[in-house]
């Protein structure tokens, strides 16, 4: 089993900053999922670690050893690439078995360890084969049992998936969640930018934007206690919603007001330096329902309704001309287009973020 740590590390092209001062502990046999929009460092953050890009400043440890000036093949790293990268006119079996080969392993070991990870892939029937006669989903199976059998001390996965179809993603991402399970011990690191595969791999996420470290923790957690308004709507699909609101009254639990006339009481902590000041008010789509009462969070004009049978999406217009809103209601509603309703949320589903969209719980 193996620890990972980067501590205060830097990457620079230039005088253009990517990556700046990352400090992570990753503990053995943990899948730590990078995830992050399009340009946020997640890639180039992964690549550093397996030594494919030098470290501008800071120390990456794999065991207590920092390994900055190390080439990748001592490491102790496998990587999984988003294409496959097999080699096209050898079978299944010699693409898994070509890096022992390479490393003069004895036939006996390589073949032993070509078959147990065949196994655990369920390849053991596609041996023979080459990769032009297997499908997607297939062929990056048999990347990842490339580097199954170096037994390395790191997996590295970047966007595996991105390359298939929507039900092959489902079903491959099953499958790593598997294989997972069958090697405890093993430390893995996965780069992806949807974050339902953050969700349903991790054992804790990292959140990058900007090539910075936005928050760092399991998935519940972020998804409950997001550390400000960037994780807050990353994480969670449809994204959460933020109403401007104004703190009406401080305390353990903090009054807030909307233009509407909608107000909430939410159990989260606050100074009285705090009233008066204009905030964003967070809530999740999922957790809001339609009320009849006087007593109502929030008023929305409805535009757009989606009838998905096990739940009715409904997006309403901008308040602000900014943060469009969105209800997602379990079961089969009947919404007219234009019609106003009234939403409300149970006080303990409600975020509260501050005028520089820091959460009131991180401050």
């Amino acid at each position: 089993m193996t620890s990972l740590s980067l501590k205060n590390v830097s990457k620079s092209y230039g005088a253009v900053e990517v990556l700046r001062d990352i400090d992570l502990e990753i503990e053995e046999g943990e899948l730590i999922v990078f995830v992050g929009p399009s340009g946020c460092g997640k890639s180039t953050l992964l690549r550093m670690i397996a030594g494919l890009e030098t470290i501008t400043s800071g120390d990456l440890e794999i065991d207590g050893a920092v390994v900055n000036d190390y080439p990748p093949a001592q490491r102790g790293i496998a990587m999984v690439f988003q294409s496959y990268a097999l080699y096209p006119h050898m079978t299944v079996y010699d693409n898994m078995a070509f890096a022992l080969k390479l490393a003069g392993k004895p036939k006996d070991e390589i073949e032993r360890a070509v078959r147990d990870a065949a196994a655990t892939l369920q390849l053991d029937h596609l041996l023979d084969r080459l990769p032009k006669a297997l499908s997607g989903g297939q062929r990056q199976r048999v990347a990842i049992g490339r580097a199954i059998v170096r037994d390395p001390k790191v997996f590295l996965f970047d966007e595996p998936l991105s390359n298939l179809d929507a039900a092959l993603r489902v079903a491959t991402r099953i499958e790593i969640a598997q294989l997972k399970e069958s090697m405890p011990g093993s430390t893995m690191i996965y780069v992806t930018h949807d974050q339902v595969e953050a969700m349903t791999l991790a054992s804790r996420i990292v959140v990058l934007h900007g090539g910075n470290v936005e928050q760092f923790g399991p998935p519940l957690e972020l998804y409950e206690r997001p550390a400000n308004t960037f994780v807050a709507q990353f994480i969670g699909s449809p994204a959460m919603n933020l109403i401007d609101a104004t703190v009406a009254s401080a305390g353990q639990v903090t009054t807030v007001t909307m233009a509407d006339g909608g107000h909430a009481d939410a159990p989260i902590g606050s100074s009285e330096s705090d009233i008066g000041s204009a905030i964003k008010l967070g809530v999740r789509p999922e957790d809001l329902s339609v009320t009849d009462s006087d007593d109502y969070l929030v008023k929305a004009t409805v535009e757009i309704v989606e009838a998905l049978g096990e739940t009715t999406v409904v997006y309403f217009k901008s308040q602000n001309g900014r943060d469009p809103m969105i209800a997602k209601l379990p079961g089969i509603h009947k919404i007219e287009r234009g019609s106003e309703l009234r939403l409300i949320a149970s006080p303990e589903k409600l975020h509260l973020f501050d005028e520089s969209g820091r959460s009131f719980l991180y401050r």
